[in-house]
């Protein structure tokens, strides 16, 4: 991990912005995380899971709270836009992750563990797909993140945010690129199944696959008409078995009213389910 001597002069007044940009949020009791001021008027980023339920609190750094509204959602980058009614709010400013490099100096911000503002810093180590999560890019960088860490951002030496950390794999914290969350900005298309979901490995079949559990549901979605359940982790479509995130949205592509019969895990994970989600309108039934 590398140390405040390595970053160029003025790095605790970098530091100290980003904090301002970073907030606490809330859901209900049932979690923690952390979130991004990305605009003045009060559009936060975070993850999708962060947002996924209950009543979500934001707090930012002078002590100030507010419940806040979800505003957006893009389930397939575990990304989430909340809306809360403040103004004049210090915005962190988003960078292009296309232009960051492997050896590059970042640091991260969040509240893990209940520590608010805590920062850690490290090298970026690479940029890309990770196996067993499908050809999607992630950013792995050396930074130490525990729970609460996830939807603050991960910046460059100059406090441009370039990521939003998402969760630890193997030693190295995992952000979303920051693109990714521009693109978010500038408009959200609507999942059909109506959840949340995160990247897991799973054994199926006896061989380890990409499986995709469900954290959350939308009250009278697909997905809970067809009586899927939080925990339940689907692993692929009649066809195939996933193996990118992108196969799922891929499955779902259409506007029409159809069946769509997904693979999934629920408890016994030698036994694959299937259900027969009706996308549209009408009812859903599992087998």
């Amino acid at each position: 991990m590398s140390t405040t001597s390595d970053f160029p002069q003025g790095f605790g007044e970098v530091a100290e912005r980003l904090r301002r940009s970073t907030v606490h949020i809330s859901s209900g009791g049932r979690g923690h995380g952390s979130g991004i001021i990305v605009k003045s008027d009060g559009m936060i980023v975070t993850n999708a899971h962060v947002a996924a339920s209950g009543r979500l609190v934001v707090t930012l750094w002078d002590g100030r709270s507010f419940q806040a509204d979800v505003a957006a959602r893009d389930t397939r980058h575990d990304l989430a836009t909340l809306r809360i009614p403040a103004t004049g709010l210090p915005a962190a400013k988003l960078s292009d992750s296309n232009q960051l490099r492997v050896g590059e100096l970042v640091i991260a911000i969040g509240n893990p563990l209940g520590f608010i503002g805590a920062l850690t810093a490290g090298v970026v180590h690479a940029i890309g797909p990770l196996h067993g999560l499908g050809p999607r890019r992630w950013i792995q960088a050396g930074v130490r993140l525990a729970p609460g860490n996830s939807g603050g951002p991960l910046a460059d030496a100059a406090g441009n945010v370039i990521g939003v950390n998402t969760m630890v794999a193997g030693r190295l914290g995992l952000a979303v690129p920051s693109n990714e969350v521009a693109r978010l900005l500038s408009g959200n298309r609507a999942q059909p199944l109506g959840v949340v979901l995160r990247a897991v490995r799973v054994s199926a079949e006896g061989r380890e696959r990409l499986g995709l559990m469900i954290l959350e549901l939308s009250p009278d979605s697909a997905a809970s008409r067809a009586s899927l359940l939080p925990g339940d982790i689907l692993v692929g479509s009649e066809e195939q078995f996933f193996s990118a995130l992108e196969d799922l949205e891929d499955a779902l592509e259409g506007s029409s009213e159809r069946v769509l019969r997904l693979r999934f895990l629920r408890g016994d994970p030698g036994k694959i389910r299937t259900v027969a989600v009706r996308l549209g309108v009408g009812n859903s039934v599992a087998a």
